[in-house]
């Protein structure tokens, strides 16, 4: 009856490099860069992706070029400069990353992943942009994959929390309870204000059936962001797992309330419903489940039948 979410902490990067090599970024290219992350806050992916494109295509043309005295200066493409060394700006690894992070928003894990790959060939030292790859990757199903850039994200940056998190998320899809809660031990220690930290080892905890720490850790998470949905579906998982149905389905109705697309929720409080008694209401949530996701009919069946025969018999835990 329990169901995990990714809850992915990405990092999207805010102050663009200005300075390498003795390059120039130019100013319009910081300006689209900087409009675009102002339009990403705004919710306005497409633009933003577009002034990303825009930055990309302006520091692309960067070149460093020497003088008479064997000094570097600037230029850019197109100048009459007789000795030119190409280089890419630095700085267009920020834009590849903001632009793979606005794609994967959209959907577009594809786009996403190509832009990541690019930002890392020109900063392959880019801990951010293993980070962002490893949640494009996790959503195409390349958990292996994912893993493995997040071991690069923290081999650069071994206090890189977000890293620990992810990938302590993902080791529990794989069945990995140990080493997620290694990971998870560890975010925690970099950062005690991180709610995704607390919230994902939750996940952990209830995967091992060690509910209070489970039910704290929830607690803590909700504490520091009341708005974070799966986090009261999660609490609600390790209420109903010990038998407090009234404190399940007011916490999965919680989650309800903050994202009405998550089908478990509803699978859940329909469930926990069946074990009080309340058929007619549970059968509604069960049908807004199925509406989200069709595909769980036959579990949903067969965890109707199990609720009702544990209803039958008087033994709910």
């Amino acid at each position: 009856m329990r169901r995990y979410a990714i809850l992915f902490a990405l990092v999207s990067l805010l102050l663009p490099v200005t300075v390498f090599c003795q390059t120039r970024t130019p100013e319009a290219a910081l300006n689209l860069f900087n409009n675009a992350v102002k339009k990403t806050d705004k919710g306005d992916l497409d633009g933003a992706i577009e002034d990303y494109t825009r930055a990309i295509r302006l520091s692309s043309r960067l070149e460093i070029r020497k003088d008479s005295n064997s000094r570097l200066g600037n230029s850019f493409a197109g100048s009459s400069a007789t000795e030119t060394i190409t280089v890419v700006d630095p700085f267009t690894a920020n834009a590849y990353t903001n632009r793979g992070l606005a794609r994967y928003q959209k959907g577009d894990n594809t786009g996403a992943i190509e832009d990541f790959n690019a930002a890392l060939q020109i900063r392959p030292g880019l801990a951010s942009a293993y980070l962002n790859r490893a949640a494009a990757l996790r959503a195409t199903g390349d958990l292996e994959g994912a893993i493995k850039d997040l071991d690069r994200a923290i081999a650069l940056d071994n206090n890189f929390y977000r890293a620990f998190t992810n990938r302590g998320s993902i080791r529990l899809d794989l069945g990995d309870q140990a080493g997620a809660l290694a990971d998870l031990n560890r975010s925690i220690s970099l950062n005690k204000r991180e709610p995704k930290s607390f919230y994902q080892r939750g996940f952990v905890y209830l995967a091992m059936k060690n509910f209070d720490r489970s039910l704290a850790d929830f607690d803590v998470a909700i504490a520091m962001d009341p708005t974070m949905a799966w986090a009261y579906q999660g609490r609600g998982t390790a209420w109903m797992s010990t038998g407090r149905f009234l404190e399940a389905i007011d916490d999965f109705t919680r989650a309800i309330e903050r994202d009405p697309g998550i089908a478990w929720a509803y699978f859940n409080r329909g469930l926990a419903r069946v074990l009080l008694g309340n058929e007619t209401e549970a059968q509604n949530d069960f049908a807004e489940a199925l509406k989200l996701k069709p595909e769980l009919k036959a579990k949903l069946d067969e965890r109707i039948d199990i609720a009702r025969h544990l209803r039958r018999i008087g033994s709910f835990k």
